[in-house]
């Protein structure tokens, strides 16, 4: 049925009431200063990590009548999709004037990646002191997670409570007590707390938020016009009482610090918690997992009374399966008020416990008692935040202290290893291991020599510089392990130690304790090279001894027993480089002398492979280390008359114990020592200075030196190597030119302009001049006997010198012409006769005159002759701005591609059409700049007649 209304007024007063009622039902959303903190956590499906669970909690005003009720929650998922009517599943009162709702949602995405998942909602509280208009601000907070199909993640929990309340001129401290279930790095940063405007009308925009900063947010520390100052306190960080007062969050533990409150109100800040894992394939770049934003509320009231005190045990690590040690939290107050002790962590209310026994006076008291099992073991510690309230009664707020206790939970050692020789090969055993979690490994370790080392309870793994080589992996049920060096066979007479720890897979990694030491020693004596000594220095004829000693007792190893030599050219071969040059089943043979080398070019390297019939396997090969001969380099410096000797080698004894001795050829062709040296392991050097046996100029001196090495300088083995022989000319160097470069006269040149009839459309050339004479530097008997010069040229001082030409040794003056500029820089060196180089000689440097001359008249008539408006110059321009005026003052013509100008008489501005101005008088104005060393710029004005 349809009504007609009777009158248009009373239309016109029913649309208003319906418009009234309109208006009354957007109050609720208009009122809504009531969202105060918030955050939100993300957990992974186990069975598809594409499917994301989240829990939202809000911290929300207890609904009134200017306060709304949120009783559902807009959530967008960052992929082109949001979420409407979520309803909260639970409800709590955390204070008189604040509820705390828990939403909880699920989202499954389409493909792996980053996606931010956000919530907004209108409004913040009124009155907020950080930020401006607070009540028009809308709150916002997001959770960045990474979908990844091989990462299985829960974000960081954030047990304290999101509301927090200091005092006046009293550290405010806050932590959000942040638990991560995987034991992933966590890392806080401090940000501004943002709005993202009616989520409603982000519905209709794509469902995509923009969160922007707070209308003029500030930290609380750092509000304009309030002197706030730091009062005293322990730290960290420490108080600087009466300096400007901090806001900072560790960017560890997550504490936030405020020293201190100047002005009471209600304050908002949030916060970032960064989740980190190393991850496949990434072992030491961890990955960014989440980043979860927590907006806060920060209530301060001026009032007399000073926060409580709170004590918590130092940092502890604790091996799995035994008791934390130390769980004893205490604290006092300063009023004498009793004190509520809390515990926020992830381990409670199991497996660990907290119980307080005594609020105090004087002293509050409450045991954290807590024994992990293997499956807490990991790298990150369990971080325990212990917060100590006053309650000091009546109408005063209470103060709050609080600590974080960081408890590290580690790996048990392996227990009773115990090693077994077996030939040259060592076993290992050891008891089964107490925590076999899934996924850790056995880590086998050997060194050389025992090592003493007893770790405390936080030292796991082995500490760096203790020699110990990791030999193997095993899984972590395995009990057994036999060191065979990779096939080579260990060494026999030498004292082996082993220690096992074991690695715990990721997320949570960490490594165990250390075992005991396994120290133990191979019976007999192995094979070792002693010499690999140059015999005879020649390109093809060249001969080197290899000596090496017999392996004991020789009754342990059963026939057919022998060597086998290995040679390889240079002095750091790779395995596969060595070839077989001798074999023998004689172990009393234990020399070779190789022939037919070239030991004029090459260094050798040896390897000796001893073999024999043994229990454990029918050819039993004991490889000794490589040994390489003595390479030695010669390089003479003429200008202080000496030979530098220098000598390399690669071998398993000690050539650094006993000096080594350099040995030089005189004219008769007889060697003679001319000093020692004390080496290296790798190799040494010696300065042949001439004072034992003089140095003469233009002759050639031959050297090799002998080596003295050890394996133990107690012993009396003196292993003495010869190196090849090396011979080095000590010629006279060629004296040293002295350049002179022709100067230009720019003086004379500007005279000239007048003279010059045009300047060429591709601008001058230039020719600069070079001479040179010897001096008599840098001896005085330097070589005169130049055979050739070669000449060095650079664009500019700043550019590197490079050759330009070389000429015969009979001329010392050089042209170099057809230049575009005159600029640059010369020098020059001498060769002798012997192809020796002289020193460069003195750098001469030259630069472009700054001339430039335009003339008073031109006619641009067509006729080829004097047709442009161009500049005579005897230097190279860059670039040319020029502008030209009429008589009256108006530019008629600009332009700056053109260097030269080259102005045809065309213009605009005087009334023309035929694109030309008319003859008569212009005056210009013309920057130039010259493409001298300093790209000079000069500003030229003056008058021109254009005549047709």
């Amino acid at each position: 049925m349809r009504i007609a209304l009777p009158i248009r007024p009373l239309q016109h007063w029913l649309a208003g009431l319906f418009l009234l009622v309109a208006c009354l039902g957007l109050v609720p959303a208009a009122q809504a200063s009531h969202l105060a903190a918030g955050d939100i956590q993300a957990r992974t499906d186990p069975n598809n990590p594409r499917h994301i669970f989240f829990t939202l909690s809000l911290y929300v005003g207890v609904p009134g009548p200017t306060v709304a009720e949120e009783n559902e929650v807009i959530i967008f998922f960052d992929d082109g999709t949001a979420q409407e009517k979520i309803p909260f599943v639970s409800q709590t009162r955390v204070a008189p004037e604040y509820l705390l709702n828990i939403y909880k949602f699920d989202h499954t995405y389409n493909s792996a990646g980053p996606y931010t998942v956000s919530y907004a909602s209108v409004n913040r509280p009124d009155g907020v002191l950080n930020m401006s208009n607070s009540s028009q601000e809308s709150f916002y907070i997001s959770t960045t997670i990474l979908i990844n199909a091989f990462i299985q993640n829960t974000t960081p929990q954030l047990l304290a409570p999101a509301i927090d309340k200091g005092s006046v001129r009293q550290v405010f401290l806050h932590n959000p007590a942040a638990f991560d279930a995987e034991g992933d790095s966590l890392a806080y940063e401090l940000v501004p707390s943002k709005r993202a405007g009616d989520p409603r009308v982000a519905l209709a925009n794509g469902n995509q938020l923009t969160p922007v900063t707070t209308t003029n947010f500030t930290f609380p520390n750092n509000l304009p016009g309030v002197d706030a100052r730091q009062v005293a306190y322990s730290g960290p960080p420490a108080g600087v009482p009466n300096d400007r007062a901090i806001f900072s969050i560790d960017a560890r533990t997550g504490q936030i610090v405020w020293n201190a409150p100047a002005l009471q109100g209600v304050y908002n800040v949030a916060f970032k918690v960064k989740e980190y894992r190393r991850t496949p394939g990434r072992p030491t770049m961890p990955t960014l997992l989440s980043e979860t934003v927590r907006d806060m509320q920060i209530n301060v009231k001026a009032q007399n009374n000073l926060r409580p005190i709170i004590n918590v045990p130092p940092d502890v690590c604790v091996v799995a399966n035994t008791p934390v040690p130390g769980g004893t939290i205490t604290a006092t107050d300063p009023d004498g008020n009793p004190v509520l002790l809390e515990a926020f962590t992830g381990l409670l209310p199991t497996p660990a416990s907290f119980q307080q026994t005594t609020k105090g006076p004087p002293v509050a008291r409450a045991l954290f008692q807590w024994t992990p099992t293997c499956s807490y073991i990991r790298r990150q510690p369990y971080s325990v935040l212990f917060k100590a309230t006053d309650e000091p009664g009546g109408a005063i707020s209470p103060l709050i202290d609080e600590r974080i206790w960081n408890i590290t939970v580690v790996g048990p050692a392996p227990q009773n290893l115990r090693p077994t020789p077996q030939g040259n090969t060592i076993r290992l055993d050891w008891d089964s291991y107490s925590c076999q979690n899934p996924g850790a490994q056995m880590l086998i370790f050997r060194r050389e020599g025992c090592f003493p080392y007893t770790p405390t309870t936080c030292q796991t793994g082995l500490p760096a510089g203790s020699g110990y080589v990791q030999i193997g992996t095993v899984g972590v049920g395995t009990r057994t392990f036999l060191d065979d060096n990779n096939g080579a066979g260990l060494t026999r007479g030498k004292t082996y130690s082993y220690r096992i720890y074991v690695k715990f897979a990721e997320p949570g990694g960490s490594e165990s304790l250390a075992s005991n030491e396994a120290c133990v020693k191979i019976e007999g004596r192995a094979p070792r090279l002693t010499n690999v000594t140059v015999d005879r220095t020649d390109a093809a004829a060249g001969q080197i001894t290899v000596r090496w000693n017999q392996p004991a007792p020789l009754a342990n190893f059963r026939e057919p027993r022998g060597y086998r030599l290995y040679r390889a050219t240079g002095q750091n071969p790779a395995a596969a480089d060595f070839r077989k040059v001798y074999s023998t089943t004689n172990l009393l043979d234990t020399t070779f002398v190789n022939t037919g080398l070239n030991t004029t070019d090459n260094a050798y390297t040896y390897r000796l492979d001893f073999f024999s019939n043994t229990i454990l396997a029918a050819d039993s090969v004991e490889r000794t280390q490589p040994a390489s001969s003595v390479r030695l380099r010669t390089t003479p410096n003429p200008l202080a008359n000496t030979v530098a000797v220098s000598w390399t080698y690669n071998v398993p004894w000690d050539n650094s114990k006993r000096p080594t001795t350099v040995y030089r050829r005189e004219p008769g062709g007889t060697f003679r020592p001319v000093g020692k040296a004390t080496s290296t392991t790798t190799g040494g050097t010696f300065v042949d200075d001439g004072k034992v046996l003089p140095l003469v100029k233009n002759r050639t001196y031959c050297y090799y030196v002998k080596t003295n090495g050890t394996y133990n300088i107690a012993l009396p083995d003196s292993l003495i190597n010869l190196s090849q022989e090396q011979c080095a000319p000590l010629q006279a160097v060629p004296c040293t030119p002295i350049l002179t470069l022709k100067p230009t006269n720019c003086d004379s040149l500007a005279s000239r302009l007048f003279e010059l009839p045009f300047t060429p459309k591709t601008g001058m050339v230039f020719t600069n001049f070079l001479s040179w004479t010897l001096s008599n530097q840098p001896t005085e008997d330097c070589s005169r006997d130049i055979v050739q010069y070669i000449i060095y040229f650079a664009p500019t001082a700043a550019d590197a010198l490079t050759e330009l030409a070389r000429v015969p040794g009979t001329q010392t003056t050089y042209q170099h012409a057809n230049l575009t500029t005159a600029q640059g820089c010369y020098a020059v060196q001498a060769v002798d006769r012997n192809g020796a180089v002289s020193a460069l000689s003195n750098k001469e440097c030259k630069d472009n005159c700054l001339l430039f001359l335009m003339p008073n008249i031109f006619t641009p008539n067509a006729d080829g002759k004097n047709d442009t408006f161009r500049p005579k110059v005897f230097s190279p321009i860059e670039r040319t701005a020029i502008k030209i005026y009429n008589r009256w003052g108006t530019k008629v013509y600009e332009g700056d591609r053109d260097p030269l100008i080259n102005w045809n008489g065309g213009g605009m501005g005087e009334g023309n059409s035929n694109g030309k101005v008319s003859d008569g008088m212009y005056f210009y104005q013309a920057e130039v700049t010259f493409k001298d060393a300093n790209r000079t710029t000069r500003t030229f004005k003056g008058w021109v007649q254009i005549n047709r």
